[in-house]
């Protein structure tokens, strides 16, 4: 993943529903900002509901991400009518998380969901069946909204393993669904740890100015790099350490990451150090019995 051309996508038109727990619970402020012509990151009021990026044009609106719910849904179009009374022609699903997507039905009951198979495979009851399978080659889906370029990425495995990542090159900006936190560990679902990292580092070498995480505050690319900085200090360490045949729990207390106390965790949501370094060392075990079934 050297460059922007060698992440391949795979997307599919889908409908919403489904069920997952929303994730956090810290309070912060709602806020509209704009972060390029046309472009708006929603900073949700509710931190258990996904934010949301929505760019304008005369053609229609294209929203990433919709809320946790009906209610959410219609405080995301509240603050979008304010912008345009366009209709919502295409809505993009990071993840299958539902507080990604559960107000898809009433931001856009008629728009496009652009998601993974993966995304649309976990939400039940779709109704648009309609797909664009994967392309041959590594290649990006691209959308032009009006006059803007949108591009969409899956980057493999990561947070889930169907994540999206919408890059807008003309505004320098990016919406990370669930892939970025704001000063925040991660909950870590069942996708893939070392992918995560590199997909991280494509973003990084994005020339990205304003970074719309999955939840909390509006970030820089500063604050992109340390998250990343911690996964992978996290990520090499549990490695170490598990190569010397240390247990879970030797691990979890051993870990050393003191350079990282500025990240908030949620120990009701498995989203502390320990949780991330469990759910790593997971994946390392699975690798290990896959070989030893090879073998």
């Amino acid at each position: 993943m050297k460059k922007t051309g060698q992440i391949k996508f795979l997307c599919i038109l889908s409908a919403l529903c489904g069920s997952f727990v929303a994730l956090f619970s810290v309070n912060s402020s709602a806020s509209v900002q704009q972060i390029g012509p046309d472009l708006y990151a929603y900073i949700s009021e509710n931190d258990a509901s996904a934010n949301s990026t929505f760019l304008v044009s005369g053609q229609g609106i294209l929203v990433v991400d919709t809320g946790l719910n009906a209610q959410e849904g219609r405080k995301l179009l509240d603050e979008i009518r304010k912008v345009s009374q366009a209709p919502v022609r295409w809505i993009v699903n990071t993840h299958y998380h539902p507080d990604h997507r559960g107000g898809n039905s009433v931001v856009g009951p008629d728009a496009i969901v652009i998601s993974t198979a993966f995304t649309r495979l976990k939400a039940a009851n779709s109704t648009q069946e309609k797909s664009v399978k994967e392309t041959v080659g590594p290649k990006a889906l691209v959308l032009y909204v009006g006059e803007h370029e949108v591009r969409i990425y899956h980057p493999g495995p990561a947070h889930t393993l169907g994540d999206l990542i919408v890059y807008f090159p003309g505004e320098h900006a990016i919406a990370t669904g669930d892939l970025f936190l704001t000063n925040s560990c991660p909950a870590m679902d069942d996708g893939d740890m070392e992918n995560w990292i590199a997909a991280l580092d494509q973003m990084l070498e994005l020339p990205v100015e304003r970074v719309v995480p999955g939840h909390f505050e509006l970030a820089a690319k500063s604050e992109l790099q340390h998250f990343r900085n911690y996964l992978a200090d996290l990520r090499d360490q549990v490695k170490r350490m598990s190569s010397k045949h240390l247990s879970l729990d030797q691990i979890q207390k051993q870990l050393s990451l003191a350079g990282y106390k500025d990240l908030r965790q949620f120990p009701k949501y498995e989203a502390t150090f320990k949780d991330n370094a469990a759910a790593y060392y997971k994946q390392l075990e699975g690798r290990k019995a896959q070989r030893q079934q090879q073998h």
